[in-house]
């Protein structure tokens, strides 16, 4: 059954109401006629079966047959701080992070990422991006939408990651490194008496990190973790980092 994400107060007296390029997209693309049912999935975590009672040229009306309750997501929640790599690949990344549950993305600009100043970043860009997280959210049925903050400079975002009880940070390294990030995980399980409420990863761009990044790193307490002897392309590191954490932490369920 398809699914699209709606605001809440598109809601009205059981009723929800489309217009604009939301209308364009289910009824014009997708063909949606009257008398079929779809669901909608609002910011609150609900999903409401619909079924479509009027179309017009530029706005439809659809009446909520039942409701359900969306299972947020669980804790610790992962959050992927991530070198800004080339534009497909941060594209194809931020899609499966949505898949895979993962709460935020905050992109920065370091020594080796695609770009090296905030302001080279084409307009539009996060229009896209925003796009592909309501897409990606439609496909997978999660009721959170995955949070892309603003992109920022390297400077500025180790300011920002202070590991504590609370908020785990794991530094994925391609460099020379002996520590597996499953001894990491284990060491810091050993560490703190309960699990985090946050665990973010840190993964550099195609480039990964100059050796001056990784010593400002390294000053915040993180020790560089391995994912093993073969360099992983940015989105296989990414998406390997957030399969181990969901497993690691019980996340699957």
């Amino acid at each position: 059954m398809r699914r699209y994400w709606i605001e809440k107060k598109q809601i009205q007296d059981k009723n929800v109401q489309f217009a604009g390029d939301q209308f364009h997209h289910i009824f014009d693309v997708c063909r949606q006629e009257v008398g079929q049912h779809f669901e909608v999935i609002t910011e609150d975590s609900r999903a409401y079966l619909v079924e479509v009672k009027s179309i017009s040229k530029k706005a439809a009306t659809a009446e909520i047959i039942e409701e359900r309750e969306i299972q947020k997501l669980a804790k610790p929640h992962i959050h992927l701080l991530l070198s800004l790599p080339r534009y497909n690949v941060f594209d194809s990344t931020l899609e499966r992070c949505v898949e895979l549950g993962v709460s935020s993305i905050t992109p920065f600009v370091s020594d080796y990422s695609f770009i090296r100043k905030e302001k080279e970043l084409p307009a539009g860009k996060y229009e896209r991006w925003n796009k592909i997280v309501v897409s990606a959210t439609q496909q997978c049925g999660r009721g959170e939408l995955l949070k892309i903050h603003e992109l920022t400079r390297f400077e500025s975002l180790i300011k920002t990651i202070n590991p504590n009880a609370q908020n785990w940070c794991l530094f994925a390294y391609e460099g020379p490194t002996q520590t597996a990030v499953q001894v990491e995980i284990k060491r810091l399980k050993s560490q703190f008496a309960a699990f985090p409420d946050n665990i973010y990863i840190l993964v550099g761009s195609e480039g990964g990190f100059s050796s001056q990044e990784v010593e400002q790193i390294q000053h915040l307490g993180l020790n560089p973790v391995t994912l093993g002897p073969q360099i992983l392309r940015v989105e296989t590191a990414c998406l390997t980092l957030v399969a181990i954490l969901k497993y690691e932490f019980g996340l699957m369920n």
